[in-house]
């Protein structure tokens, strides 16, 4: 049995969707972020010192801990699809595209995002009020100066990258995409996705399969 320990509005949905995707069975344990911070709660840093989702229990491994989004994604793979339905085989002309994106997701695509969302914070509250407007005006020239530039760049490969094709290691569906998919449905939640109409179509082909319908039902929707 797997357990993933999921903290709401997180990354963890893409271990509940590659659960659902593999057909494993596995159990949900619910965290929710502090009203006030944001932040999860010190309940996980009982299952992992960073006290960060996404992070799994693997009973059947005698109550293994494997934490971080990719290598959770890898330790599933190598565990329960040896048939290669989600990933490549590696002699596959897909792997090194597969590789890169099941990185570049986190390397590269959401630091600038969660900077973003890190800046956007700093004329609210729990910033002391009389530095939120010093506070506006910091985090305006930095998103202007480098943080929209930047995401902007990331948007453009990414929609160069689907031209021609519907997911972003090959022909088929693959982790890859499930791992791609929470920057884009982060975007998508800030009105992000207009103008680059490759990674709408992405996400709404993630939203119609199956696998993540039951996901969502199971761990709720994003609400980023």
């Amino acid at each position: 049995m797997i357990v993933v320990h999921h903290l709401e509005n997180s990354r963890s949905l893409r271990i509940v969707w590659l659960l659902e995707e593999l057909g494993v069975d596995y159990e949900i344990r619910q965290y929710a972020r502090d009203p006030k911070t944001m932040l999860a709660p010190a309940a996980l840093k009982q299952v992992h010192p960073l006290g960060k989702s996404p992070v799994i229990t693997d009973e059947d491994a005698g109550s293994r801990v494997v934490a971080e989004s990719g290598a959770i994604i890898d330790y599933l793979l190598r565990r329960f699809d040896t048939e290669h339905r989600l990933w490549p085989e590696p002699s596959s002309a897909d792997t090194t595209d597969f590789v890169f994106w099941m990185h570049h997701a986190e390397a590269s695509a959401m630091p600038p995002l969660v900077m973003n969302l890190v800046f956007s914070r700093l004329g609210k509250p729990p910033v002391p009020a009389l530095m939120r407007p010093l506070g506006r005006l910091f985090a305006e020239g930095v998103r202007k100066q480098y943080l929209g530039p930047e995401i902007r760049r990331l948007m453009d490969f990414w929609e160069h990258s689907l031209e021609g094709r519907e997911w972003f290691a090959g022909e088929h569906f693959s982790a890859a995409d499930i791992q791609m998919s929470f920057p884009l449905l982060a975007l998508e939640g800030r009105g992000q996705l207009g103008d680059h109409p490759q990674l709408g179509a992405f996400v709404e082909r993630c939203r119609q399969r199956p696998g993540y319908v039951r996901a969502v039902e199971r761990g709720g929707e994003l609400s980023l």
